[in-house]
């Protein structure tokens, strides 16, 4: 095998409007985050492939012979099944470091099975990130992987993914309320909420899309010609959205907590995800309360949202903390 030694990055991502309405075939806004994931990728001559994920304390290594049987010639979900067998993974419940490895495993194998490469990479990366979120959420929307991909802000609407061309540069506070919560229950309890009463949920829904169709026409504009009173508006369409997702039932104290903290400062936030907890994002200006919220008990991140999708990068251009995580294995 050549010598290889590659380092990728792919963003975060955090929807910025449109959650929960989107599962009812509404408007949402997906944005990337400048919270990168890197991955180092760099050939051995020990006949085995080992995977380190630092940030979870997880670091394991496979013979690739072992591995080799375990090729499908389709994908389907029988793979995955025998993957938690082959890893003695729970089925039932698997923790983050067990759907890290599972989603690696399942893309490693499927990709050693494939003798050739693509011409168009990005597509490939994506449909491959695809399969990892099949893996880890089962029928996923393909929103998430799309984000890492291609970067930038996406509008989801109806099952189709399209990129904004034009994209501002703004910043946020992501803040994880470090409350757990059940996506799929909190989904299930909207739909619940929609059955039984749909005149007043249904135009909650549609409010909803406006506000993300509203925003991407203000984000247009600001990547455009920027004015003041943009920023006024994109405020006023966070506070609009939380009290929707509020009357949808997936609020929570913690999340009404971060409100409270940075309306304290002037600042506006709504939950982002499936709520109940979670994470929330902040507009930000000057100043942000951060310290305020940790002492909440919360975990912060100032960052931006538009940002590139996946990247290779020289070792020279990495951030010494980056590098040494890399590095450590």
């Amino acid at each position: 095998m050549d010598n290889i030694d590659f380092i990728f990055s792919a963003p975060g991502k955090a929807i910025l409007h449109g959650e929960h309405a989107v599962v009812h075939g509404k408007v949402a806004l997906a944005v990337s985050l400048n919270l990168r994931t890197y991955l180092r990728l760099k050939s051995n001559s020990t006949g085995k492939v080992s995977l380190c994920l630092p940030n979870i304390h997880t670091f394991m290594s496979w013979d690739v012979s072992s591995l080799l049987p375990l090729r499908p010639s389709t994908l389907d979900a029988v793979l995955v099944q025998r993957l938690h067998h082959f890893t003695g993974f729970p089925s039932e419940m698997p923790d983050t470091c067990a759907m890290a490895v599972l989603a690696f495993l399942y893309i490693y194998i499927s990709v050693f099975a494939e003798s050739r490469w693509s011409k168009e990479e990005l597509e490939l990366i994506n449909s491959w990130a695809f399969q990892g979120e099949r893996v880890i959420h089962g029928t996923p929307s393909g929103v998430d992987n799309a984000v890492g991909t291609w970067g930038g802000i996406l509008r989801y609407h109806a099952g189709t993914i399209t990129p904004l061309s034009r994209v501002p540069v703004l910043r946020i506070l992501l803040t994880n309320t470090k409350v757990p919560r059940s996506t799929k229950s909190l989904v299930a309890g909207v739909r619940d909420k929609i059955k039984k009463f749909p005149s007043v949920m249904h135009p909650v829904l549609e409010s909803i899309s406006a506000v993300s169709v509203t925003c991407e026409l203000t984000l247009e504009e600001i990547a455009s010609d920027p004015m003041p009173e943009h920023y006024a508006v994109l405020e006023e369409l966070i506070d609009i959205n939380q009290h929707h997702l509020q009357v949808l039932g997936v609020g929570h104290a913690s999340l009404d907590t971060l409100c409270r903290t940075t309306l304290a400062h002037g600042l506006h936030s709504k939950l982002t995800g499936a709520g109940g907890g979670g994470c929330g994002i902040t507009l930000l200006r000057p100043e942000p309360p951060s310290a305020e919220l940790k002492d909440c008990g919360y975990d912060c991140w100032e960052t931006s949202i538009g940002v590139p999708g996946v990247c290779l990068h020289s070792a020279s251009s990495l951030t010494e903390e980056v590098a040494q995580a890399l590095n450590s294995n």
